[in-house]
């Protein structure tokens, strides 16, 4: 029997933690073929992001063709894009039935808040992928970029969800972690505004990396085994 495939459309990082070999390995543990696009080559340590080189738009376009033409996707993970030009060619293969709806991790900035992309960037995913996005899981940094203003409480974190779930994405998480505390309390808000938080234990450590990337991965894998979306949330708040 074939397997389900999930496809993720993202940055490498050669440390294996985060990026395109997180969702890869999340795949494998969740019984899933994956397949990847990648975006971007970055140079990385434990505490840095030393470079980030964009993969042409041309070469990310002929993995894509290979990979809709052979493999027939049933989940859609992003990662981080690169550029505008990547970002519209998956909105478009997602409007045009060649990809299904995405799980869109938008990664915007680094651990420590450096923003990743320009402007133009943040355009296109706002105008373009969000609408398309099956589930949106901005962590806390990414959602106060989003929205313009700095997240210190769940009702914040709620408050945020709500206003990025008006740019059309089916359901938006709003991942909780880095609030502190004994527990990490994720905020889920579907279209229709109706609020779900899911609290597990924190671990207060400094050895997490790519948490965002494996939690996005997890969804997108009970997605393409055929969980409806909240359902696939839940899993993948109890698998990370």
């Amino acid at each position: 029997m074939r397997p389900a495939v999930a496809l993720t459309v993202a940055a490498h990082d050669p440390l294996g933690g985060a990026g395109f070999a997180a969702d890869l390995t999340t795949f494998a543990a969740l019984g899933v073929h994956g397949a990847c696009a990648v975006t971007a080559v970055t140079a990385q340590r434990l505490a840095s992001v030393d470079r980030v080189a964009a993969v042409d738009i041309d070469l990310v376009d002929a993995q894509l063709d290979g990979i809709v033409a052979d493999l027939d996707p049933a989940g859609l993970k992003t990662g981080l894009l690169g550029s505008a030009a990547v970002v519209d060619s998956i909105a478009r293969r997602v409007a045009g039935g060649e990809l299904p709806a995405p799980v869109v991790d938008p990664v915007l900035v680094d651990g420590r808040g450096r923003r990743f992309v320009d402007e133009d960037i943040e355009r296109a995913y706002r105008e373009r992928l969000f609408p398309a996005a099956r589930v949106l899981t901005p962590n806390l940094a990414e959602a106060g970029l989003l929205v313009g203003r700095q997240l210190a409480t769940v009702d914040d974190l709620i408050s945020a969800a709500d206003a990025l779930a008006d740019l059309g994405a089916a359901y938006v998480v709003v991942t909780g972690g880095g609030l502190g505390g004994d527990l990490a309390v994720d905020v889920v808000v579907a279209a229709d505004g109706s609020v779900d938080l899911l609290a597990g234990t924190r671990f207060d450590t400094t050895n997490v990396r790519g948490s965002g990337c494996t939690f996005a991965a997890a969804v997108t894998a009970r997605l393409a085994l055929g969980d409806d979306a909240l359902a696939a949330i839940h899993h993948a708040k109890e698998f990370v």
